[in-house]
């Protein structure tokens, strides 16, 4: 027996449909950037609101066949499928038995599988026992129909919405947080409603015909605390009229501090329910661009750029420039780009990311290279570099492309001084003031033009100058016509911006122009 069982998790363990089928459930579940995730919360949600609405319509009406088989096997029955999926996704008992056996084989000890087999189980067990696979439980209970009172349990169905609606697991994280200040007021409150009882029952259960025992004391002080006053239940003496006044003070009291605790809770946390949507809308998009620091670069690069950005987020650790930057129209959130957790939050795995770090701190720089890179070597950093001393640090770091702003801004001065006419055109060119533009074309491998030559295009007749081309990280300046293009070139270009579209227009399918 112990040789079968150790052989099947042996086979479930190099099974790679067995993992690959467990990961997708497990990603389903609980991995909230999963596309389909969305779609699976929907439908749980759905069959959840219309197995409520039949339990209310059958009260007083009968409930047709087709709708009871309904609630019966398709509700039920998806319920049931999710209980034990996540029952099977909670630990995987194979791994566990494959591991305690090397480990056992490693120290030269006995492997007893049925320890190991018990201590799985016990896992299983505890997870059973959590209060969210409690309601899961629950609500398929109401499938049993023999027994007509566990109809009752699909109200338990509404509970599971706790798991699927996310605004009320939001609200549900406030509360938790504050819990030491509620606890507080509600011993406050407990105690408040226990003495006033007591204090009502002792002084007017002889004289007052509606006080016959103690809770009926605990029953007014509750209703008259939460300011209900239903008016059954009223004190006859001067006393305990005064207790009453107490209580209804202590009452709203106790009403305007919880209220207070829980819109301070809210207001605390609404900047950073602002930022997870923020996030959350990012990680939906196919690609977007991170910039992080909100300084002279970024201004100027939405001032340039704006209405070619796409999808992007601003990151700033500095409060006020965060600000400014919303002030401006931007999306901007408070975050510490060079922490590693605030990276991870971006979903790097299906989505095409641009980090460009635009802070003017060659260390935070590197800082945000490097927790990009460890996240995903897919992400594409371009950094600033302000020291020249750094550039190699950067490039050990994974850095794609180096951004360095000093450097530029000599090498323009020089040629504004000694050179003021090409500096003009220069300056002209890059700003877009000037008819020419310069534009980038990316080569692909699917593209018709690899493989042909620089010639073959003959650039001039859609009057364009070709300019050079960048391959593998060099560039090569106006090269010869018969050079071939390759995969993965960077073609510079410069012509008219009509020209452009139409040399674009003419090649559809073929390359693609980023400006």
């Amino acid at each position: 027996m112990r040789d079968l069982l150790l052989s099947f998790a042996l086979y479930l363990h190099r099974s790679k449909r067995y993992k690959s089928a467990k990961i997708f459930a497990k990603d389903i579940l609980f991995n909230e950037n999963n596309s389909y995730k969305r779609y699976f919360d929907i439908t749980i949600i759905f069959l959840v609101i219309s197995s409520v609405f039949i339990l209310i319509y059958e009260v007083k009406n009968p409930v047709p066949l087709w709708l009871d088989n309904y609630d019966i096997y398709v509700v039920s029955f998806i319920f049931t499928i999710e209980y034990f999926l996540r029952l099977w996704v909670h630990n995987d008992i194979s791994e566990i038995i494959i591991k305690e056996y090397n480990d056992t084989k490693f120290l030269g000890k006995e492997f007893n599988i049925y320890c190991v087999l018990k201590k799985s189980l016990l896992e299983k067990l505890k997870y059973m026992v959590t209060p969210s696979a409690i309601v899961d439980l629950l609500a398929i209970l109401p499938a049993y129909r023999p027994l007509r009172i566990l109809r009752v349990f699909i109200l338990f169905r509404v509970f599971k919405l706790l798991r699927y609606t996310k605004s009320i697991n939001q609200f549900v994280d406030v509360i938790v947080n504050k819990k030491f200040e509620l606890l507080t007021l509600l011993f406050l409150l407990l105690f408040i409603v226990f003495a006033s009882g007591v204090a009502i029952y002792i002084l007017e259960a002889d004289e007052n015909s509606n006080i016959n025992s103690l809770f009926d004391g605990i029953y007014w002080a509750i209703v008259t605390i939460s300011t209900v006053g239903y008016g059954d239940i009223a004190p006859i003496t001067g006393v305990g009229r005064a207790i009453s006044i107490l209580i209804i003070v202590s009452g709203i009291a106790m009403i305007s501090f919880v209220t207070s605790i829980i819109v301070s809770a809210f207001s605390e946390r609404l900047d950073e329910l602002k930022e997870d949507r923020i996030v959350e809308q990012m990680n939906k998009s196919k690609s977007f661009m991170i910039i992080c620091g909100y300084g002279q670069m970024t201004k100027m690069f939405f001032r340039q750029k704006r209405k070619n950005i796409g999808k992007y987020v601003i990151m700033d650790n500095d409060s006020s420039r965060v600000e400014a930057a919303q002030k401006n129209g931007y999306i901007a959130i408070k975050e510490d780009a060079s922490s590693y957790k605030t990276l991870s939050r971006f979903d790097a795995k299906y989505c095409d990311i641009t980090i460009l770090c635009l802070t003017s701190s060659d260390v935070e720089n590197i800082y945000i290279t490097l927790n990009a890179k460890s996240i995903s070597r897919n992400i594409k950093v371009i950094t600033r570099v302000n020291d020249t001393e750094n550039i190699d640090k950067f490039k050990h770091a994974g850095a794609n492309e180096l951004l360095l702003p000093n450097v530029v801004a000599n090498s323009m001065i020089y040629i504004a001084i000694t050179q003021p006419t090409m500096y003009k055109a220069i300056h002209a060119i890059l700003t877009g003031k000037s008819i020419a533009n310069i534009d980038e074309i990316h080569v692909h491998n699917s593209h018709a033009i690899v493989g042909r030559e620089i010639g073959e295009l003959d650039f001039s007749v859609h009057k364009l100058l070709f300019l050079g081309i960048s391959r593998d990280g060099k560039f090569i300046f106006n090269p010869s016509k018969n050079t071939k293009i390759e995969s993965y070139d960077i073609l510079l270009v410069m012509g008219r911006k009509i020209s452009l579209e139409y040399f674009k227009e003419l090649h559809e399918g073929d390359i693609y122009v980023k400006r």
